[in-house]
């Protein structure tokens, strides 16, 4: 008997780099009820990543997103339970708080956000700088003068 392993979990809640020790870590804390709201980590090019949450039946006065100290999290408020006048007789759309959290790698940016077709998605970039980019030594036949 064959068990398969899927690494998907270790990977939905960090952007942008392969620290495995982290992955592993927030794989093991991983909680029944983060399943809701559903969302995608896309990444689109070498530095170009998205996540896009399925925020049915939110406005965009409903949700709120921060970053701090490397962290993206996004917050869903509960609105009011019912629209004056309107009775629901089903109330199948799911309005209920949630609170997502992400762990950016260094350099990563939220360059923007935007909530389409009860989509949110948001737009994030690797900015490294010059300082921080690998740099290639030229090797020449002479050996360095020490001084």
């Amino acid at each position: 008997m064959t068990t398969a392993f899927s690494l998907a979990p270790l990977f939905r809640n960090s952007v942008g780099f392969d620290r495995f020790n982290d992955l592993f870590e927030a794989a093991a804390r991983n909680e029944a009820g983060s399943s809701y709201p559903p969302y995608n980590v896309e990444k689109h090019g070498d530095d170009h990543y998205r996540i896009v949450v399925a925020a049915a039946g939110f406005v965009e006065e409903d949700l709120d997103l921060q970053v701090e100290k490397g962290v993206l999290t996004v917050t869903g408020g509960k609105r009011e339970a019912g629209k004056e006048g309107v009775t629901f007789l089903h109330q199948g759309i799911a309005q209920r708080a949630f609170k997502l959290s992400f762990r950016l790698a260094d350099h990563i940016e939220v360059k923007g956000a935007g909530l389409a077709n009860g989509l949110l998605s948001i737009e994030l970039l690797r900015v490294v700088p010059e300082e921080a980019k690998a740099k290639r030594i030229p090797i020449n036949g002479e050996k360095p003068a020490l001084n």
